[in-house]
């Protein structure tokens, strides 16, 4: 008896220790959560980190392969370069980002781009529109370039294999010698991690600026998946998007409670066209006013994508069925025993 009760005494220290060491953590995270909470302009109360007040996706302009396929049987992809047409609609897309982030007297803009000719081009036509003094920094960043379609393409033979990507379903088919949409988004996984990291370490915002804009100089597909990522789209709805047109600007901006929306920027018409589901559309502009993940109890698909079945009853309606599922096991015997 005397050791049983030994043992009981070390099991309740133990039980304590555990749970007051559980509480100490606990009491650290929510005093680091609390010093993380992020103000309308993207500042950070309590702490160092300054998120951007947006990340905007641009597509590159119009390039030879847009305007001819046959343009890739001789000439590799990351050398295509852009069209009069291009250059001048990247002059212009330049122009529009200015207009979007130029609103406060002190505001920087950040650049990533795709090491392709052209949305080199398109960068460099982009900076048109702004002065030295105005732009935070350049990167170029290979983990945000094209979906690789092979390598010197075939015409007639590329557009067979589309064909079958179009049966097959667009996110996992692989283009033989080159990449699905599935393996973009693993490298566009990684690159988002790094660019977490740039943030939260200050490395591109080193002033602290609140209007600090992150400009992403990539292609159609990379900036789907990119936003698929991001918004924890599921395949489906990935499946439901459509392409970005050449310099077509899609700007994700920080709301009220620290998470980004498309909703801010853009019209309920605008994402409707580019294939948002209206599920979708809702989230968008939960995401714009709500604090930092409070719109997933109210947005109905982050369960009805995934369960059929999910009832919407207490635990007295389960008690209720476990009654009735007694009482039918019973008749069961009792007709068993007859």
């Amino acid at each position: 008896e005397v050791s049983i009760d030994v043992e009981d005494r070390k099991r309740e220290a133990e039980i304590k220790w555990v749970k007051n060491d559980w509480e100490e953590k606990r009491g650290r995270r929510e005093s680091a959560e609390k010093k993380q909470v992020t103000t309308l302009g993207g500042g950070a109360m309590g702490s160092n980190r300054v998120l951007p007040k947006r990340i905007i996706l641009v597509r590159h302009g119009e390039s030879q392969g847009n305007l001819d396929n046959a343009a890739y049987t001789t000439t590799a992809d990351h050398r295509i370069p852009l069209t009069a047409v291009g250059v001048r609609q990247a002059r212009e897309a330049g122009a529009e980002i200015r207009r979007i982030v130029a609103w406060s007297e002190d505001w920087k803009v950040y650049f990533y781009v795709s090491p392709y000719a052209r949305t080199r081009g398109t960068l460099s036509e982009i900076g048109r529109s702004f002065s030295r003094r105005e732009i935070a920094g350049v990167r170029e960043e290979c983990r945000i370039r094209e979906q690789d379609f092979g390598n010197f393409q075939e015409e007639k033979k590329m557009q067979a294999d589309k064909k079958k990507r179009q049966r097959f379903g667009r996110f996992f088919f692989r283009f033989p010698e080159g990449e699905s949409a599935a393996d973009v988004y693993d490298r566009v996984t990684s690159f988002l991690e790094s660019l977490w990291r740039d943030i939260d370490m200050n490395r591109i915002n080193r002033c602290g600026i609140s209007n600090f804009n992150i400009v992403i100089v990539s292609h159609g597909v990379t900036s789907r998946v990119f936003l698929m990522k991001w918004f924890r789209w599921t395949v489906e709805q990935f499946e439901r998007l459509h392409n970005l047109t050449n310099c077509e600007v899609r700007v994700m901006q920080l709301g009220a409670g620290g998470e980004y929306s498309l909703a801010i920027h853009h019209s309920d018409e605008e994402m409707r066209r580019w294939g948002l589901s209206q599920e979708m559309i809702t989230d968008q502009k939960m995401r714009a006013t709500a604090k930092k993940s409070d719109w997933i109890d109210d947005c109905p698909w982050h369960l009805n994508d995934f369960f059929q079945h999910l009832r919407e009853s207490d635990e007295a309606d389960y008690l209720e069925e476990d009654q009735q599922d007694s009482l039918n096991l019973i008749g069961d015997r009792s007709i068993d025993c007859s």
